[in-house]
């Protein structure tokens, strides 16, 4: 499966002083980390576990497991026996026995410029315990689940590790999504106990969160589950506005090193509303009020190592969202020693992670994974072009952000704007660039590399799901060759396949189903309240594999490159096409800033390609340009690739979260109105403006 020897051109290799630095300083020395841990795992995850606390040790098998559901139900356990707790690893081992209590677990970063604090590694532990003892004061216990529905502030940090503190289960819901959204995932995982915060800025825009909160308990109550509690924090209210009883107190103060900035944010606030902030004594609670009186001191609950840790809510192609579980051990193991390696974590690093902790991205790379390290991370609460486009070059620059992990979404969106708002800083901190959530076209990936790392920083192009708990293919910044666009090799553990439509495992360069044989110790543990919806949607399609969703090829030098979601393949004329691929081609072209390929049902060839193209700023569309565009995806796949509409789209149908939702592309290429739940739409008047601009021979 990896190659003994790596590609020698068209390659990207760390420089040698990078290199003689890292964990995994070459590629030989990645295969023979990677063979051990395939090969006799307990031995490669038991040096892993050697590193952290266990009240009591595993009895049985290191992993023990079923992948084939033709021998019965499907599971997967990790350190059978085995007792610990993931709070108590991530936070009170580095302060009592690391002595790191003193270094900054995370610098906060606010929506406006200069709105900033720092938390070190003891201040988290007692707010934590603090707040754990909250819970338990109000009766919450080890196996409940509370709901979680909080901006990118700390609170949320200490509300997920205060959960994990005294065994509960936390369901973050992304601030971002409806009441109707909430309310879905409250009554799925029925949870007793809403945390939310009067409200939020995402750039120049308000969310009153409360209001939405109370929206969606209301839904919850008219569908008879009427939530108990709900912990309210006050994070724009000022202190001399008007508060409801019982929330009177002032909010917690926060800090600035920067006293001038600090004035600046005061000015900025008074001129903004703050939010709207219902209440009802019956449920409501403050927050500040109920830690103002809580104890520093609280006694980790010893959890076995399959209780459940979380529960997040992940798309499925039912419509209705999938709970997928995680469990305490081998989740931990998992995100410390991705985060390790991937990042190459040194003690002196300061990681950014640009994601939001409402996503699995924001648990395993913002909270777990990192602390877990002992690392210095940046909780950013903003946007990238808020106020500016060089907001988060600035930002690199202010704490010397050394690792850096961003969607390629974001990547593009900043090449609209050409390289003046990144060579505006420095950056001479930036050590490794990451990307995650979807596939990296090679010209962004070039941009990424060239023009923000300066041509010194690797670049790893990490590919994993909500439901791995982490990555599973990916490059090591000091070992692995890297090609753009490609997301090389698997982790340590993981073991990949492709297969055909008829499950039969494809050698050599080949392109299919991508699956993996085995677990590893991160992997979801079932959906929640649903295992048949677990073992139907990942098992049944190929027996004996857990089954992605994703297509993959595979090169002649081993790569692994993904080519998006099975239903994003298109069968034209009997060709597998990979609508990626075909976007890669579009977006390479210098007018094109962004690209969508769907699927349009043709009369001959089954399917023709229905491509959305937003172009750069100052970039008119017209038909040489079209033809440009047909004349470049024909150069790069092949004739049977060549677009048949193209479509100028101003701006593409986005998710809060960033991800184009294809579906909607889908039903606009088709003429079709009826879009169905659109409730995570960003801006609904992108979708007005595609319909008018419709391709006329598309009509």
């Amino acid at each position: 499966m990896i190659p003994d020897k790596p590609p020698r051109e068209d390659v990207y290799h760390a420089t040698s002083d990078f290199q003689k630095q890292s964990h995994v300083p070459s590629f030989e020395k990645y295969k023979e980390l990677y063979l051990k841990s395939v090969e006799t795992p307990e031995e490669f995850w038991g040096d892993v576990a050697k590193e952290f606390f266990w009240k009591s040790k595993q009895t049985g098998q290191f992993l023990d497991y079923n992948f084939d559901v033709t021998k019965g139900k499907i599971y997967i356990k990790c350190m059978e026996g085995a007792t610990t707790n993931i709070c108590y690893n991530v936070l009170d081992r580095n302060v009592h026995e690391r002595k790191l209590g003193d270094k900054v677990a995370f610098f906060w970063e606010g929506n406006e410029p200069g709105d900033g604090m720092k938390v070190t590694y003891r201040e988290l532990l007692q707010q934590v315990c603090k707040f754990a003892n909250v819970l338990k004061s109000l009766g919450v216990k080890k196996g409940d689940c509370v709901s979680i529905y909080m901006p990118m502030i700390m609170e949320l940090v200490v509300v997920m590790l205060a959960c994990a503190r005294i065994g509960a289960v936390h369901s973050i819901v992304f601030a971002g999504f409806s009441a109707e959204s909430l309310c879905e995932r409250i009554l799925d995982s029925q949870c007793s106990l809403l945390i939310t915060a009067d409200g939020f800025y995402r750039g120049d825009k308000l969310i009153s969160l409360k209001m939405i909160a109370d929206d969606a308990l209301r839904k919850c109550k008219d569908k008879g589950f009427p939530v108990q509690k709900c912990i309210m924090i006050k994070h724009l209210t000022k202190e001399e506005a008007t508060l409801p009883p019982g929330c009177q107190s002032p909010p917690a103060k926060r800090t600035c090193p920067d006293l001038q900035q600090e004035k600046q944010r005061e000015r900025v606030k008074k001129v903004r509303p703050t939010p709207q902030v219902p209440w009802d004594p019956d449920v409501d609670l403050c927050w500040h009020t109920l830690m103002d009186g809580a104890s520093e001191e609280c006694e980790p609950e010893w959890c076995e190592s399959e209780d459940p840790l979380f529960i997040l809510y992940t798309s499925g192609s039912t419509g209705k969202p999938k709970g997928v579980l995680h469990t305490v051990s081998g989740y931990m193991l998992y995100t410390a020693t991705t985060f390790k390696y991937v990042f190459d974590y040194q003690p002196d690093d300061v990681y950014w992670c640009t994601a939001d902790i409402g996503w699995i991205t924001g648990h395993s790379y913002i909270t777990y994974g990192p602390l877990a390290n002992g690392a210095t991370s940046v909780l950013f609460e903003g946007l990238p072009t808020y106020p500016d486009v060089s907001r988060m070059w600035e930002i690199v620059d202010k704490y010397q952000v050394t690792k850096f992990y961003t969607a390629p979404t974001a990547i593009r969106l900043l090449m609209k704007y050409g390289t003046e708002p990144v060579h505006k800083f420095k950056r001479q901190s930036l050590k490794v660039l990451g990307t995650v959530g979807e596939p990296i076209n090679p010209e962004a990936w070039q941009w990424y590399y060239n023009i923000v790392g300066d041509k010194r920083c690797p670049v790893v192009d990490t590919f994993w799901q909500t439901e791995t708990g982490g990555h599973v293919l990916t490059p090591l910044p000091g070992a692995t060759p890297m090609k753009p666009g490609s997301a090389t090799f698997p982790f340590f553990g993981v073991v990949p396949a492709i297969l055909n439509e008829s499950g039969e495992e494809l050698e050599g360069p080949s392109e299919g189903y991508l699956v993996f044989k085995q677990p590893w110790p991160g992997i979801m543990r079932t959906v929640y309240g649903n295992q048949e919806r677990f073992e139907t949607t990942y098992f049944k399609k190929f027996p004996g594999y857990y089954v992605t969703g994703d297509g993959c090829r595979r090169d002649e030098d081993g790569y692994f490159w993904i080519t998006g979601r099975i239903d994003d393949m298109l069968n034209v004329s009997g060709h597998l096409l990979s609508t990626a691929e075909v976007e890669s081609a579009l977006v390479e072209h210098t007018s094109v800033a962004e690209a969508a390929v769907v699927g349009r049902p043709h009369p001959v060839k089954g399917e023709s390609l229905y491509c959305f193209v937003t172009l750069k700023d100052g970039i008119s569309y017209s038909a040489t340009l079209e033809a440009e565009l047909r004349k470049q995806v024909r150069e790069k796949i092949g004739a049977i690739a060549t677009p048949d509409y193209i479509q100028n789209a101003p701006g593409l149908p986005k998710t809060r979260s960033g991800k184009i939702m294809r579906r909607v592309l889908r039903k606009i290429a088709r003429s079709e109105q009826d879009l169905g739940d659109v409730s995570t739409l960003a801006d609904s008047a992108v979708i007005e403006q595609l319909f008018r601009n419709r391709c006329a021979a598309a009509v």
